[in-house]
């Protein structure tokens, strides 16, 4: 009844098109709050190189140049370090994920072993505390323990393997039939050999996935960099953007500018694997 009700007002003109009006009004506001920021970056990063108050930004710089990116690459000589750090621990941090996590994801999945319940639910139970509360414990190991301040261990070992990446892989792995598994293994192959030449195979999709996010998350990720470097050959681009923060005013055109620089492979990482991010969303929905 009430689906014919719904059916019948739909066909009235007026309903339609104060319903499409009422849903476009409300996409182009959320549109408008999500893309500003990202329209105000780009357009003060083509701005010019001074020193801007706080409170006197306009929303457009008045004049446009490359200034402000040249600015940006030769206030600093670690401008371009930088970056390369950036790269260095995504890369390194997807490296360990992807080999850690898959295996694994793999054992809790499809190997019975004595405890592996409760291991399972003490990774869902981290899964649950914030990153953040995790902060103070890290500093005091890594920093007042091992001494690594300013290094790449520091960096990386943090996030070499994470609980969602464990569980992400470990739902998605559950989803391939046994049988497959078990006639391997009449055939004589190890557990090695059925990870490597069966199961990694089928898993492009979650690996995938499993190394776009935590690309993304490690390259954007500022207050842990930000607590164990101190040097400015050691920052990541995200620390090394507030050099340009002063205590009465911002290089607002300059910041701005590396913002955009550090956002490129995000921006390539969506458009060329988007369907991956599509795919994530489903992994581990289909079970056997």
């Amino acid at each position: 009844m009430a689906s014919g009700l719904y059916s019948q007002h739909l066909r009235d003109p007026k309903v339609r098109v104060a319903r499409n009006l009422v849903m476009g009004i409300f996409l182009f506001f959320f549109a408008a709050v999500v893309l500003f920021p990202l329209v105000y970056m780009l357009a003060w990063s083509f701005g010019p190189a001074q020193e801007m108050s706080s409170g006197s930004y306009a929303i457009f710089p008045k004049t446009w140049s490359l200034d402000s990116y040249r600015y940006f690459f030769n206030s600093n000589q670690y401008s371009v370090k930088w970056l390369w750090n950036s790269f260095v621990v995504a890369a390194a941090t997807v490296v360990s994920n992807v080999i850690f996590a898959s295996m694994a994801g793999y054992a809790f999945a499809k190997i019975r072993f004595k405890g592996g319940t409760f291991l399972f639910f003490l990774i869902l139970m981290a899964m649950m505390i914030p990153y953040q509360v995790t902060q103070v414990p890290l500093y005091i190991l890594f920093v007042n323990k091992f001494k690594m301040t300013n290094t790449f261990a520091a960096l990386i070992l943090p996030g070499c393997v994470t609980s969602y990446n464990i569980f992400l892989s470990k739902q998605f792995f559950s989803g391939i039939p046994t049988s497959l598994i078990e006639n391997a293994k009449v055939e004589g192959a190890t557990q090695f050999r059925i990870f490597r030449s069966i199961i990694l195979p089928l898993s492009k999709t979650v690996l995938a996935v499993m190394a776009i996010n935590t690309f993304m998350g490690s390259w954007n990720t500022f207050f842990w960099p930000f607590l164990v470097t101190s040097l400015d050959s050691m920052y990541t681009i995200q620390v090394g953007l507030k050099t340009f923060k002063f205590a009465n005013g911002t290089l607002l055109s300059p910041m701005m500018a590396g913002a955009a620089i550090s956002a490129l492979p995000m921006f390539v990482l969506f458009f060329s694997l988007q369907k991956y991010f599509l795919e994530g969303v489903t992994i581990g929905a289909v079970k056997e």
